[in-house]
């Protein structure tokens, strides 16, 4: 009889304070509220504030890219040795400011050619003038014949025209000197380098990107329903989620012809001067796409459980412990309350434990 106590017993032990122990976890020796059941309320009821209904505008974010409208690609009009560059990537620059300096001798070589070849011809042209004034004079006299003074003038025509094309060859040397020094077209700031001193620049090969942060705008492909809304001049803003950033912005151009396959129009929108802000990143243009009604309360009246969201409301002078479901956060400090309360009720401030 004995063992059998025992060897029953321990078990019926063991399981008798598990059922106690879950018993205690479920909250039995505890005071319990049923749900509904209301209490006194612990905040000042004149510190209740009514679930507001409002009318709202609703903004669609389109994803877009920051752009640079003034941007260049720097290259070559010549095939030349690279021999200095004076910039890399990021560098500010001004307009006329030297980038790049070609190797340049040739060149040099084949403008001092056309200036000798000038004063060559010059000279030419000055000693014919004087034979042609001789010749006119001594034919006047009877002593040269006519085909003498055509002879003397059609060389000193022939001469003119030297002396036109020596100047024109004069000109194209030098246009083709200042070609080896390549300066900024604009003041910018410098994106990428391509080339370095010791390599061969080919005409029209990258050699250096440029663009001008003053002229930076958003561009996003928008649906066309929204698009045909928009107007040039229209205030938007941007959303710049690297930078945590919203910025103003100006529509400056709605591309007038829809993209086919995404049934979608591309809008420009200028945006103000920020020095952190760089061509190719990511943006959202906030874009207005009507209005709907929306139950707003304060934000910090709601506490947050788990992924359970809890308001206190004021009835009949209790207060009443509500779950509700919340939506989108509003600029000025209130949320959307999407379910468990109606318009016009009280909600009290977040009761303080003792």
């Amino acid at each position: 009889m004995k063992k059998s106590i025992k060897k029953f017993g321990v078990p019926l032990t063991a399981i008798a304070v598990l059922l106690v122990m879950i018993a205690w976890m479920a909250g039995l020796f505890r005071e319990q509220i049923e749900p509904g059941v209301n209490i006194p309320a612990t905040s000042n009821p004149a510190d209740a504030v009514a679930v507001r209904l409002a009318e709202v505008t609703i903004i669609e974010s389109v994803p877009a890219s920051v752009e640079a409208t003034q941007a260049t690609i720097i290259s070559s009009r010549l095939m030349a040795r690279i021999v200095t560059v004076n910039v890399r990537a990021g560098d500010v620059v001004n307009r006329g400011e030297l980038l790049l300096e070609l190797e340049n001798s040739d060149i040099k070589a084949q403008v001092q050619q056309a200036e000798a070849h000038v004063r060559a011809t010059s000279a030419r042209l000055r000693e014919a003038s004087q034979t042609l004034a001789r010749v006119k004079e001594l034919q006047e006299g009877g002593v040269m014949s006519v085909a003498d003074l055509d002879k003397a003038v059609a060389n000193h025509e022939s001469l003119l025209a030297d002396m036109a094309a020596a100047d024109q060859a004069l000109e194209e040397a030098r246009t083709a000197l200042t070609y080896t020094e390549i300066t900024a077209p604009f003041d910018g700031r410098v994106v990428d380098r391509f080339a370095e001193p010791g390599d061969t620049a080919q005409p029209g090969s990258k050699l250096l990107a440029l663009y001008n942060p003053l002229s930076l705008r958003v561009e996003a492909q928008v649906r066309e329903h929204l698009a045909l809304g928009l107007e040039v001049g229209q205030a938007l803003q941007v959303e710049i989620p690297s930078l945590d950033k919203v910025v103003d912005a100006v529509i400056e151009e709605r591309v007038p012809a829809a993209d086919p396959g995404s049934r979608s129009f591309l809008v420009k929108a200028g945006v103000a001067f920020d020095k952190d802000l760089l061509p190719g990143m990511y943006a959202r243009l906030l874009v207005p796409s009507g209005t709907e009604k929306q139950l707003l309360i304060p934000a910090d009246r709601v506490v947050h459980v788990g992924q359970l969201d809890l308001i206190w409301v004021l009835q009949d002078g209790h207060s009443n412990r509500r779950f509700v479901r919340i939506g989108r956060l509003v600029d000025d400090g209130q949320v959307e309350v999407l379910a468990g309360v109606a318009a016009g009720e009280m909600v009290l401030p977040v009761p303080q434990e003792n």
